[in-house]
């Protein structure tokens, strides 16, 4: 095999390969000496056919595979010898006349082009100060929490008096059968079904024609499911249920003791009042830590101006723009858009994925250097949390992802992405600062000049004036964890191969922090 080097622009290398047709035919005859003990010729003992008469035969369809394990093998080999780490799928271009290269007549002759990772210093983590936003629930929001958990655990009991009536609020016993045109359907009946009245859990219109009902009433209540109701075959319909009163009870207030926190698997009221500060608290380390790498991705975006791979950014803008695309499509397309021409918009949304990229080239270096991995016990962990999902089914999907290579090299990403942040907040001097929960809640606008709204527009004091991010959207980027797609999880990764070694994440539609 001959490799001529030729010039290359910015992140592009390209060579020329040569494998004379001398070896493609001393391999063709190996591959021919492969099959011939298992081939079974009419008029030919098993593995007595001359090789002469398989040439004949199937020479073009052997000589065809020879080719293609060639290509193969030599254009990783042109790649691993130069020490390249790829950042798309090498481009092979044949140059030879390939029936001539079949026919054995012409050295295999082609071009390899590829895309290389960038050769940069990532920023000295230690010398990054970010602040972590924080806020502590307060006593009234744990006591609101705690009413509200004795409001959901009020019991019932039968009602008192000579002729009891149902109130709203009451709980009530029922039997019933539904009917549409006089024919009972699937899913209309019930016995002694508990219902709340006035708590929504029945179709529009039909708990309150319960408010008055006594034991032993036997009433027909008159109701039309809604057009958007999920069952096909009920939508817009008109129906009677025939329903018989069996017990009308009134609600009993739970009190916040012992009592209720025993009932709840909790020791006692403190370690329950704990348990739901705890679970007050959590989404507000959810969000906390959101904005911390919000910041982080920001510092990091400012301190590299690298050259950026441009298959890269492409496949991320096609992945961003189809996203635009079928927003538009269903009509939910972003406010932040209204106006603007399709030139400005590709400019913006060029403009986050080659921030996406950039991000994405920074961690993964930061990970590479400090020899961040995935371990595989963590990778299992992730494998069994997304197979408990499926309830019964989990066994089934836990097995289909550890045959799955592929959907495991996309659950590896985001562990992978979340061990190099965490890596650089540790190492990255990180203050506190209590606010206000709007505040940490509230969403995050786009760094300025990522384009995202009319310009001018006005923002609080004490920050620079930005460009706000589109709420529902891409641009919102509320979803950090897509804006920064994870190059390689490994070195290993990086390796050349016929494949692209990014995997640029999807446009997401992005939620606000406070979801």
């Amino acid at each position: 095999m001959q490799v001529i080097e030729k010039p290359g622009e910015g992140l592009s290398r390209s060579y020329g390969v040569t494998v004379p047709a001398a070896e493609l035919g001393a391999a063709l005859d190996v591959r021919i000496a492969e099959i011939l003990p298992t081939l079974r010729l009419k008029g030919f003992r098993p593995g007595k056919v001359p090789q002469a008469h398989v040439r004949r035969l199937y020479g073009k369809a052997l000589m065809s595979e020879v080719i293609e394990k060639t290509l193969n093998e030599t254009s990783q080999q042109v790649l691993a010898d130069n020490q390249l780490r790829v950042a798309s799928r090498p481009d092979l271009k044949p140059v030879s006349d390939m029936e001539q290269v079949i026919a054995g007549r012409q050295d295999l002759s082609y071009d390899i082009e590829v895309e290389v990772m960038p050769d940069f210093d990532p920023v000295d983590v230690s010398t990054l100060s970010l602040e972590r936003l924080v806020y502590r629930s307060t006593d009234e929001e744990l006591q609101s929490a705690l009413d509200e958990l004795v409001a959901q655990n009020r019991t019932y009991d039968d009602r008192t008096g000579k002729t009891p009536k149902a109130k709203d609020g009451d709980q009530v016993v029922i039997d019933f059968v539904g009917r549409i045109d006089g024919e009972a359907f699937a899913g209309g009946s019930a016995t002694d079904a508990e219902l709340v009245l006035g708590s929504g859990q029945f179709i529009p219109g039909f708990e309150g024609q319960l408010v008055g009902a006594k034991v032993g009433d036997e009433l027909a209540v008159n109701v039309t499911f809604p057009e958007d109701y999920q069952a096909e075959e009920l939508k817009g319909k008109a129906a009677v249920f025939d329903v018989t009163v069996k017990a009308v009870r009134a609600p009993k207030a739970a009190k916040a003791d012992d009592a209720l926190a025993e009932r709840l698997g909790m020791t006692d009221l403190d370690a329950l009042k704990a348990a739901l500060r705890a679970n007050l608290d959590s989404q507000f380390v959810s969000a906390s830590r959101f904005k911390l790498k919000r910041a982080l991705l920001d510092a990091l975006d400012t301190r590299h101006d690298i050259p950026l791979p441009p298959r890269m950014v492409q496949a991320e803008f096609d992945g961003i723009w189809a996203q635009v695309e079928k927003d538009r499509a269903e009509g939910a397309a972003s406010p932040e858009d209204e106006g603007k021409s399709d030139e400005d918009l590709r400019a913006e949304y060029h403009q986050i994925a080659e921030r996406r990229v950039r991000l994405g080239l920074v961690l993964a270096e930061i990970g590479r250097r400090e020899n961040v991995q995935v371990t595989e016990a963590e990778l299992g962990d992730a494998m069994r949390a997304e197979a408990m999902r499926y309830g019964a089914q989990a066994q089934e999907i836990f097995d289909l992802l550890r045959r799955n290579p592929d959907i495991q090299a996309q659950m590896r990403a985001p562990l992978y992405e979340e061990k190099v942040v965490d890596f650089i907040i540790g190492r990255a001097s990180v203050s506190e600062r209590e606010v206000a929960k709007d505040v940490l809640l509230r969403e995050d606008d786009l760094p300025e000049g990522y384009g995202a709204s009319t310009e001018g527009e006005a923002e609080p004091a004490p920050e620079p004036k930005k460009k706000k991010a589109a709420k529902p959207k891409v641009k919102a980027e509320a979803d950090v964890a897509a804006e920064a797609p994870v190059v390689a999880a490994s070195a290993e990764e990086a390796t050349p191969e016929a494949k692209p070694a990014a995997k640029p994440a999807r446009a997401k539609k992005a939620k606000p922090a406070a979801e």
